[in-house]
């Protein structure tokens, strides 16, 4: 059974955590974002081929190569959260989406409506990020 879920809807912390409506509701929001990312990488491989004459001027061969370069590399950061996205959408019909992986508890409404690819709550997240700058200053 689909639930609709209108443009004007916006999840509420005084509704169930993780009701059908909040689950469709950020279904929605993780297609309609993968659909822009696949639209733009469609765009970037037009522009690239497009643009694949030679330059006879180096200083314009140079700037069009790091523009090239800059492109390729968003869309390959795009790609990884493609599959970022592939995965909170199973975890969606898994059940499991919007629990922090290392606690088990509910992430808030507010996190996952600005990052709904999040897997971990804010306090998790910034144990996390505190234990990466100690390892990492090592």
């Amino acid at each position: 059974m689909a639930v609709e879920v209108n443009g004007s809807y916006k999840p509420k912390e005084n509704e169930p955590f993780m009701n059908e409506r909040q689950r469709e509701y950020f279904r929605q929001k993780l297609l309609t974002w993968k659909e822009e990312i696949l639209k733009e990488s469609k765009e970037t491989l037009v522009h690239l081929q497009d643009d694949n004459n030679v330059l006879p001027d180096i200083a314009d061969r140079a700037s069009t190569e790091t523009d090239r370069s800059l492109e390729l590399r968003t869309r390959d950061r795009q790609r990884k959260l493609i599959a970022k996205i592939e995965a909170a959408l199973k975890r969606i019909d898994e059940g499991t989406y919007g629990f922090c992986e290392e606690t088990g508890e509910p992430i808030s409404l507010r996190r996952l409506d600005a990052r709904p690819i999040a897997t971990l709550s804010i306090e998790a997240q910034e144990r996390h990020e505190r234990r990466e700058r100690v390892y990492r200053d090592d």
